[in-house]
């Protein structure tokens, strides 16, 4: 998602907005952490738990395609349609658990051109299917849906649909969904660790004079003379998270190029106002600029087959799959800013560079639970110092995501608790940056941590994961084990302090402020000369030879120093 603006009122009204906290983690070694969220949170709620957890009803069945077939209405600022979903048969048949959240309604299903019986808690829905099911068939079921979706106020932080007019007074209209889910629009499998294995097709109606950009690539236009209504077929071949899918309707105008990259020709369509076309022939050069230094990190852009494409949004941005959405003013910075203070985050264009990065990171690899949301926005922000190092070189690169720290504010966890649909701190942007970044400088070894990021993605590619599975793939590429590391900057709220102080010729250090048996190896410079220590959360040791000497300590790691005698 595009980067929060990093004050407490912005980043409090996304959180009462969505009234979900968005996504927290538990793991079991953390049953008070879990305890505080939970009080923080309130009571966790039927619907919580039918949102947040991989029920029976969703687990005996794979999702493997959508074909969601709509007509968008803006003058009465409603949708309708159908959604067929087809699914396999994995095991033994209950009902099938969807979403679809209020004022939206699901008035029908049908399977097989027979009307279905459904029961709804909430705006969970239980289909309940035609009988005798065969595991490892795919059947298919309609969803008929119709209403007035909920209408985002504060884009892309509260989600739904935004219904705007541009400069010419035409409708300029787009969805945004991620947090309070897909579902606030049309009816799914609205949970993370399934997507449809063969994509979507959609189908958007729209009045004639409008256009509607949507995800993968365009297959044709039907024109309904009669109706005065357009329906855009867009199609995506790859799977999908859910609330990557999304519309886009407007007064569209476009132009493309052809980008050769590692796996090829990678085709770049950009959508945007007509009025603004000028000006994004020239800003949108920059998302070349990012195919290229993110495919050089993360490896193959990885939707060839479904394009990548750049489209103007009547908010800030967003990254939708193969669509990634654009409203940063055709300028560089966030809207105009450097979000780091350091002068570096306005050499690139924010949102093109943070919310392209998440075609890898959010698209490629996904969080099973929206709990670990961290592995979409950590990576993707420190996408932002990788862009910069590529193009600009390692020193501005480093002092960005230095920079980044003062955005941080560490009154929760970056992981909260797993199953109710919450997610963590925002800190898992600008920490989640730097918690990489110091992992970065104990690898030692830029080879390495390429291979790494690259491996990630060919590893994991297009498919959902866990925490634990980043966390075991980071430690077993690198041959270092940075558990309690990651306990420290994802599960918990403070920063490490290196205290030391020096005794004659000996430099006494321990790391503080720490999880339980918490070691990180940390460069620090001994009168200028480059020395690596490992303490521990007992004073070690280390041989200085000289007395009086000046310690530092390498800034690129995210931690506190405290010399406790003062004298250094």
């Amino acid at each position: 998602m595009t980067m929060f603006q990093r004050n407490s009122t912005v980043f409090s009204l996304k959180r009462l907005i969505t009234n979900l906290l968005f996504i927290a983690v538990l793991l079991p070694s953390s049953q008070a952490l879990a305890a505080q969220l939970f009080a923080s949170k309130g009571e966790v709620t039927q619907q919580d738990i039918l949102r947040g957890s991989i029920t029976p009803e969703r687990s005996w069945w794979d999702l493997t395609h959508y074909h969601l077939d709509i007509k968008v209405d803006p003058e009465n600022k409603s949708i309708s349609g159908t959604n067929t979903m087809k699914y396999v048969v994995s095991s033994q048949q209950k009902a099938l658990q969807v979403e679809l959240q209020q004022p939206l309604t699901l008035y029908k299903v049908t399977q097989n051109g027979q009307t279905l019986t459904f029961t709804q808690q909430g705006y969970s829905y239980f289909i309940n299917a035609l009988p005798n099911a065969e595991i490892g068939k795919e059947y298919a079921v309609v969803m008929h849906f119709s209403g007035i979706p909920k209408e985002a106020i504060k884009a892309p932080w509260d989600g739904g649909i935004t219904w705007n007019k541009d400069e010419n007074d035409i409708d300029f209209i787009a969805s945004s969904c991620q947090g309070l889910g897909a579902s606030i629009w049309w009816p799914n499998k609205d949970h993370a660790y399934d997507e449809p294995n063969d994509g979507v097709l959609m189908s958007v109606e729209v009045p004639e004079h409008l256009f509607d950009v949507s995800n993968g690539r365009l297959t044709h236009i039907d024109h309904n003379k009669a109706a005065k209504t357009k329906t855009y077929h867009w199609e995506v071949t790859n799977p999908i998270n859910n609330y990557g899918v999304n519309i886009n309707i407007g007064d569209y105008v476009n132009f493309n190029e052809v980008y050769q990259g590692e796996n090829g020709k990678l085709d770049m369509n950009y959508y945007v106002l007509r009025d603004n076309l000028t000006k994004a022939k020239k800003q949108f050069k920059e998302a070349k600029r990012t195919i290229e230094a993110l495919e050089h990190w993360f490896g193959p852009y990885p939707f060839y087959e479904d394009s990548y494409k750049l489209v103007e949004a009547p908010y800030l941005g967003m990254e939708h799959q193969s669509s990634v959405t654009y409203g940063n003013g055709y300028q560089n910075g966030y809207l105009g800013s450097d979000r780091s203070q350091t002068g570096v985050g306005m050499l690139f264009d924010f949102i093109i560079v943070h919310e392209t990065g998440h075609e890898w990171f959010a698209n490629n690899i996904t969080s099973v639970d929206i709990a670990d949301m961290w592995i979409h926005e950590s990576f993707t922000s420190y996408s932002e110092s990788l862009f910069v190092e590529y193009h600009f070189g390692k020193e501005k690169s480093f002092e960005y995501v230095r920079g980044q720290r003062m955005n941080i504010k560490n009154k929760s966890p970056i992981i909260g608790t797993y199953n109710i649909h919450q997610e963590g701190s925002g800190d898992m942007y600008d920490k989640g940056a730097n918690m990489l970044h110091t992992i970065r400088q104990v690898v030692n070894n830029d080879t390495t941590w390429r291979e790494l990021l690259r491996g990630l993605n060919k590893t994991f590619f297009h498919q959902t994961v866990t925490t634990q599975q980043v966390e075991q793939y980071i430690n077993q590429t690198t041959g270092h084990d940075f558990s309690k590391v990651f306990d420290q900057y994802l599960r918990d709220i403070r920063i490490p302090t290196l205290e030391y102080f020096v005794k004659g010729t000996i430099l006494k250090v321990k790391w503080s402020n720490v999880v339980d048996d918490f070691t990180m190896p940390i460069k620090i410079f001994i009168n200028n000369k480059e020395t690596w220590i490992t303490p521990t959360s007992t004073w070690t040791d280390v041989e200085i030879k000289t007395a009086d000497p000046t310690i530092s300590v390498d800034p690129n790691f995210y931690v506190n120093t405290l010399n406790i005698l003062g004298n250094h």
